[in-house]
């Protein structure tokens, strides 16, 4: 029997106490003896992010026959131990976003101690090492204190376990310097704090706790610099920098330097420039390094050699990386002097194994439609971190086959029909059998608790046209619970999701937040509008000079597609994003009649203070997005949602963290305060403890009924079991 109710109103069992501590934030998982390890973010204790492992050894799961599907994987609960003690939070806060914050140190694997791990405390951003079961001490020390740096004044991020040729064992980390060093806190040329990034070996004897000379220069200072990587014989250094106002997804410069006495010079750049993007350098053996390069369009595989210099392995119209906006993300694992195990596609991601001297990709049956993280033991157990329209989040292991190394013949299936293969790298090698992957099975989901897939969405991804060429790419989900129906006649509420960024993307995978729409009758379409990855540079280019025009055209157009379709109701059309999702959102709302309402999370309504108030990393992002500033000032205040608020008619939710750097408070109190000067009627709602996006239960819980509210109200229906947000008109701050 099927319930008819309006659309809105449906009663759902997903709740915002179920998005906000009945789900786990898993990060990258880690190979470590005969364990996976991995990071689990704990909403009920303040959102500290804790190391956890497996309870004990992960076997191998039995060599595959090839007579199972991949649809019967079962969820195996892995019930992980938690190694990091509280209240110890392993986050970075270099460049704000962080990145990889803790790893492993390689040691004796006969030894009976349990290995020794390093990590970057969120609170004062010193680096800790502990062994199981023991209180962590201070490697790092205190960084003095730097009005300028909002925090502490030295951060750590993306450790490197490094072995000397003397068998010194070190972790190289980047060091964000807010000190200035000798001449202390300054201002730069351009006027923003001097701010330093290096790579800098922390020694393991904790004698850097307490004297900072104890830390050694390994590389010369860049504004920002990334992926260090140590040759095989440990005489040659690899690395990337870019400087202002590049950002690495537009242009990033490739190092090869010799290692003296533990340091590098300024050593030569091999591959890249500020119109082109190396990520991930990575040897092959003592005289090739891999990296990705979009020279050509696309991120693409490329092999640079002592003896032939720089050649791309092939060139195909799929991304093999994606935006660097965490330090120490990586998009493959080198396996042999020949191969690679790869992710690459365009709106989802593919696995495959790479084999350079042929362009040979040999694809890998995941049941994944994103993968962020992979990691191959030399056994063939394979761990994956990813999701897909039917899958959340979750870590897997599966069994990898790479076959007989032994030559056998040429493959008939080198790369892929799309591809064009270049010039070998070797002379052409007979091909062995192709790699075999058996089943993956769930280690642990995201999502313990997941509810009957009759209440879950189901994603379709869509390319609307647009009026001048091309199409924008959208994945679209519409109200879904078995069960329900809306009333006869009646089209939906729609709310188009624009993700932050703006250069970013949001895959094709199942998501509970939007569950919590769709399951009550709302839909909801997740827009990647130009400027997004995934779909190459030209894609990404279209926002260059153009953020706050492409992305309204982009997110407009999908909206009036799924009016025009008979999909949505155009009169009930929301909005909302966070950051500059936020951004997006309330130029929208300001610039366009499209939308009926929008709730900003942390977004930016202003320029000229913004470019001042936010930190470092981005802090020159707009050059490239609108234009140098000030030579075009004009820009800056032409294209400002808050420049227009007096075009504004339709309500609005703000959503802010006290604690946020990436977006400061000041930027939704500017647009707050216009819109009580105009009488709008408005929601502004700060969480003290938060910094840029939610992690705290509480906080998740409140933005998220205050959202459903506020679209209630609006939009014309009664959700049901959530407390009524009261919107101002003016004057009242509260």
């Amino acid at each position: 029997m099927v319930t008819t109710l309006p659309y809105g109103s449906w009663p759902s069992p997903i709740t915002a106490e179920l998005l906000a501590t009945g789900g786990t934030r898993l990060g990258a998982p880690r190979l470590v003896g005969d364990a996976v390890w991995w990071t689990e973010g704990i909403a009920t204790d303040g959102g500290r992010q804790a190391i956890v492992r497996t309870a004990g050894p992960v076997a191998l799961p039995q060599p595959w026959d090839g007579t199972a599907v991949h649809d019967a994987e079962q969820h195996r609960p892995a019930d992980p131990v938690t190694m990091l003690p509280a209240p110890f939070n392993a986050r970075s806060r270099v460049h704000e976003y962080g990145g990889a914050s803790w790893t492993v140190v390689p040691g004796d694997p006969s030894a009976e101690s349990s290995p020794l791990i390093v990590f970057v405390n969120f609170e004062d951003q010193r680096v800790y090492a502990f062994r199981e079961g023991e209180h962590p001490r201070p490697l790092t020390p205190v960084g003095p204190e730097v009005e300028t740096a909002h925090g502490p004044s030295l951060r750590w991020a993306d450790p490197t376990p490094v072995t000397l040729v003397d068998g010194t064992q070190e972790v190289w980390w980047i060091c964000e310097d807010h000190t200035g060093g000798e001449q202390g806190p300054r201002l730069g040329t351009d006027g923003a704090p001097h701010i330093e990034r290096y790579v800098a070996a922390v020694p393991l004897d904790a004698s850097a706790a307490e004297d900072r000379t104890a830390l050694r220069r390994v590389t010369p200072s860049s504004r920002f610099v990334a992926h260090a990587r140590l040759s095989p014989r440990g005489d040659q250094l690899a690395w990337i920098s870019w400087e202002h106002p590049q950002m690495p997804w537009d242009g990033t410069e490739l190092h090869l330097a010799p290692l003296i006495n533990g340091s590098a010079g300024e050593g030569t750049i091999i591959a890249g420039g500020t119109e082109t993007s190396i990520l991930q350098p990575e040897w092959l053996d003592d005289r090739r390094l891999m990296f990705l390069s979009d020279e050509t369009g696309w991120w693409n595989p490329w092999v640079w050699s002592a003896d032939d210099g720089s050649r791309q392995v092939l060139e195909l119209d799929q991304e093999f990386a994606s935006a660097m906006w965490g330090l120490g993300t990586t998009w493959y694992q080198v396996l042999d002097a020949d191969r690679a195990l790869v992710q690459h596609g365009r709106a989802a991601t593919s696995l495959s194994v790479l084999r350079l001297s042929t362009a040979e990709l040999s694809p890998l049956e995941v049941p994944l439609t994103q993968i962020s993280a992979a990691e191959l033991r030399t056994d063939g157990l394979l761990v994956l971190a990813g999701a897909s329209p039917t899958r959340f989040a979750a870590i897997h292991i599966a069994h990898l086959d790479l076959g007989d190394t032994a030559a056998t013949g040429p493959s008939p299936s080198a790369a892929s029909s799309s591809a064009r293969s270049l010039p070998a790298l070797t002379p052409p090698a007979l091909t062995p059998p192709a790699p075999i992957l058996s089943p993956t099975s769930a280690l642990r989901s995201s999502r313990g608790d997941a509810p009957d897939p009759a209440v879950l969405p189901q994603a379709e991804s869509i390319e609307v046209p647009l009026p001048g060429g091309g199409v924008v790419h959208a994945i679209v989900h519409r109200p879904r619970q078995q069960g329900f129906a809306g009333r006869e006649g009646e089209l939906p509420p729609f709310i188009a999701q624009v993700h932050g960024g703006p250069t970013a993307h949001v895959p094709p995978v199942l998501s509970l937040p939007i569950a919590y729409y769709t399951s009550r009758g709302l839909g909801v379409v997740v827009v990647n509008y130009g400027g997004s990855t995934g779909y190459g540079r030209e894609y990404r280019d279209r926002l260059r000079g153009q953020w706050g025009v492409v992305d309204v055209q982009d997110t407009v157009a999908v909206m009036e597609h799924l009016v025009a379709e008979g999909i949505a109701d155009g009169a009930r059309l929301a909005i909302e994003g966070g950051s500059a999702g936020g951004w997006t959102t309330l130029a929208c709302l300001t610039r366009t009649d499209t939308f009926a309402a929008g709730a900003s999370s942390y977004g930016v309504a202003e320029l000229e203070t913004f470019r001042l108030d936010t930190h470092d990393f981005e802090s020159r992002y707009i050059d490239g997005l609108v234009g140098p500033y000030p030579e075009r000032r004009d820009l800056y205040i032409e294209r400002a949602p808050l420049s227009h608020v007096d075009e504004l008619e339709v309500p609005v939710l703000l959503l802010q963290g006290e604690e946020d750097r990436i977006v400061p408070p000041s930027q939704s109190e500017l647009f707050r305060d216009a819109l009580a000067a105009k009488g709008i009627p408005h929601a502004y709602l700060l969480f003290a403890g938060e910094q840029h996006g939610f992690r705290r239960a509480e906080t998740i819980i409140r933005a998220t009924e205050a959202m459903l509210s506020f679209y209630g109200q609006v939009l014309g229906f009664s959700p049901a079991c959530v407390p009524v947000l009261e919107l101002q008109r003016e004057g009242d701050r509260r």
